[in-house]
């Protein structure tokens, strides 16, 4: 496994992904490719090194200009951030939830926002390019995307943002789970949290994994990282989440110091021997950063 590899999605007919190699490593960013009547991505990458997924579509036999189809599962820019520079190479439509179009059109605020969730890790970004917006088309929950041969179903998923969807292909019985099921770490077979400010909502994330087990897919799509089969993953990613959660709650409560808590949890974290030290202490304390904010929100709600 390597950055720009290319692999075909397991038992699925003409599916296959790209290792982008977001935040300088390998097994954490992956774009979807259906080499199809509709040539397809699903997802975008973070813009740095778009390069990459062009040279995984010629690998596969599909040239920039037959592309027609660049589908976002939201506009954080690890999904959405290469839209702009994929559109510019391509003739392809780009469909993203409604919610979100406006940042496709208009990066600015989406960009401001960016640095401020992500902190050091911003220097592995590129500053996202605007998508036309004629090329845009927007969607929502129940839409169906047309792909010739196969299509997408569009789902709400809005715990982790409120402009994402997740996409289920029934005739492979895959689900793109955007976020919204947590991340898969293939090293250690394990489902992770995934909470950055500021939409983290754990009410609403709990929500979204279980309507994707009503849907009760063969297979999951992660984009953080890869494919697996479903199993009991969204079931365990439900405790794992609201256990995350909880741990972060107590050790806020105890230390009553938000920096000292952060720096608890990136100390205890083995994330890092998977992504770097960098990566991985940065990814750990967006996700606490989030669940800060989440809390806070809930108790002004109480108040």
């Amino acid at each position: 496994m390597g950055i720009g590899d290319v692999y075909e999605v397991r038992s699925m007919t003409d599916w296959y992904y790209v290792d982008t190699g977001m935040y300088g490593t390998s097994g954490y960013g992956a774009v979807y490719i259906l080499d199809g009547e509709r040539p397809a991505i699903v997802d975008t990458g973070i813009g740095t090194n778009y390069e990459r997924i062009l040279t995984a579509l010629e690998s596969i036999g599909i040239a920039p200009g037959d592309l027609e189809a660049i589908v976002v599962t939201h506009v954080h820019l690890d999904h959405a951030g290469g839209a702009g520079f994929l559109a510019a190479e391509t003739d392809a439509d780009v469909y993203v939830h409604e919610k979100g179009a406006k940042f496709l059109s208009d990066p600015e605020a989406l960009w401001e926002g960016t640095k401020s969730a992500v902190g050091e890790l911003i220097e592995y970004y590129t500053e996202p390019k605007p998508v036309p917006v004629d090329r845009i088309e927007p969607i929502h929950d129940g839409t169906t995307i047309d792909l010739g041969d196969r299509h997408l179903e569009t789902h709400d998923a809005p715990g982790h943002a409120f402009h994402q969807a997740i996409f289920h292909e029934p005739d492979d019985d895959i689900v793109f789970t955007a976020d919204a099921a947590g991340i898969y770490v293939p090293e250690y077979d394990a489902i992770r949290e995934t909470s950055p400010p500021p939409g983290f909502d754990l009410e609403a994330v709990v929500a979204d994994a279980r309507m994707i087990a009503r849907i009760d897919p063969e297979t999951l799509c992660y984009a953080h990282f890869g494919p697996a089969a479903t199993d009991e993953r969204l079931s365990e990613y439900v405790g794992v989440i609201a256990e995350w959660v909880e741990r972060v709650a107590e050790k806020r409560e105890e230390l009553d110091d938000d920096e000292a808590v952060i720096e608890h949890f990136v100390d205890e974290s083995d994330i890092s021997e998977v992504w770097g030290q960098k990566k991985g202490d940065g990814e750990v304390a967006m996700n606490v950063r989030g669940v800060f904010h989440y809390l806070d929100e809930r108790a002004e709600d109480s108040e």
